[in-house]
């Protein structure tokens, strides 16, 4: 039997012999089919299917390609999914089965297929839980969005990744899908004509060295992805192809930050569902609370689980008119960060084309936002106890 949990297939056979042995061959095993193509017709149309169903392992029939199979497996290999190719032959010819081992088959078999394909799935079933439990895993993915225009989620986000960069020395990403204002990549200075409009609309041939051309370095171990321009807009993005490119970073970057923009759209709804975390920043203005309070009460309606959801107060000034109980209150969420009021700081760092320091009292708050979110200020804490600890049992020797 194959190892659970269950391995997602894709086939793409067009001899039919071979396509009833494969068939059964799989009667009874924890495989589930998620692509199954009788023929090559269209690649376009076959790469959108492995995007959108992403089979951990491909079966593939050389008997359809043309003698060069490097092209056909490398565009295979190449999506988000990144799968396992198996090529499938009737016959065992040597000059055959090199050729497809070089073009990145990590198995050829031929008929009779039933034990050897059983043997080649459960080894790829193994192999692929001793990765996943061996590797890093998948990176965190955290959205940032404001309740209305102008509460400053881009800002919040900028400097959150910044920080978090310093923090832990991990690899980050700051993705703007605010595809109404766009400014994260002018904040972080980007220096890149392309978007993640053109991620989405390549996502077949979305690999590593094609996205390293689209990003942009804010500052050593952090990239950023921006928003299309005004032009880029009349090319419409689809949520499915944003939330396929969302997917994608999480195998490349430790952390990605999202910038939503503002309030609730079709797009931000759509990748909230893939999202660890999210952080709705408000402002105490009367139009900032009750949008807040609709957003809130919407996502939870939608399922989304309160742990997930996160309040960031910001500019709060000295002497609110609401307390933070009462904001709390208010919106059905307890507070999660409080960041002050610190507009001719930041106007000051912005002008000379900096984020704010540290040593501002808005920045010490952002970097305390930072810290708690990456569980800094936890481990602090535990640290800060067990001293304690060792404190109070070095009276007794």
């Amino acid at each position: 039997m194959i190892a659970q949990p269950e391995l997602k297939v894709g086939l793409i056979i067009a001899n039919l012999d071979l396509r009833n042995e494969v068939h059964a061959a799989l009667q009874g095993s924890p495989v589930r089919i998620v692509v199954d193509q009788s023929g090559i017709r269209d690649w376009a149309q076959l790469l959108d299917q492995l995007e959108q169903f992403r089979p951990e392992v491909v079966l593939i029939d050389l008997s359809q390609l043309e003698q060069a199979f490097d092209e056909p497996l490398r565009r295979l290999k190449s999506t988000t999914a990144a799968p396992t190719v198996i090529a499938l032959n009737t016959s065992a010819d040597p000059e055959t089965i090199l050729d497809a081992i070089r073009a990145g088959a990590s198995e050829y078999l031929y008929p009779p297929l039933a034990a050897g394909l059983r043997k080649a799935l459960v080894r790829m079933a193994a192999d692929r839980m001793q990765r996943r439990q061996g590797s890093r895993g998948q990176g965190k993915l955290l959205g940032f969005f404001s309740a209305k225009g102008g509460c400053g989620a881009t800002t919040v986000i900028c400097h959150v990744a910044s920080e978090l960069q310093r923090l832990t020395g991990k690899d980050i990403l700051l993705a703007d899908l605010d595809m109404e204002t766009g400014m994260l990549g002018f904040l972080m200075k980007a220096k890149t004509p392309y978007s993640i409009l053109d991620a989405a609309k390549n996502i077949h041939k979305l690999d590593m060295s094609y996205w390293k051309a689209l990003v942009s370095n804010g500052q050593p171990g952090l990239e950023v992805i921006t928003a299309p321009g005004v032009l880029g807009l009349r090319d419409s993005l689809q949520p499915e192809q944003l939330r396929h490119v969302l997917r994608f970073t999480r195998s490349v970057y430790d952390w990605v930050l999202a910038d939503l923009g503002r309030s609730l759209n079709v797009l931000s709804l759509s990748v909230l569902e893939d999202m660890d975390q999210a952080f709705l920043v408000v402002t105490l203005d009367v139009l900032a609370l009750h949008r807040a309070k609709q957003v809130v009460q919407t996502l939870l309606d939608l399922g989304y689980s309160r742990q997930r959801l996160h309040l960031v107060l910001n500019r709060m000034p000295r002497q609110p008119d609401l307390t933070p109980a009462e904001v709390q209150k208010v919106l059905g969420l307890p507070i999660y960060a409080a960041l002050p009021n610190s507009y001719p700081e930041l106007y000051e760092a912005y002008s000379e084309g900096n984020l704010l320091s540290t040593a501002t009292d808005l920045g010490r708050h952002l970097s305390k936002l930072a810290q708690k979110i990456a569980g800094v200020q936890e481990e602090r804490e535990k640290e800060k106890e067990k001293d304690k600890s060792r404190s109070k049992l070095s009276i007794f020797f």
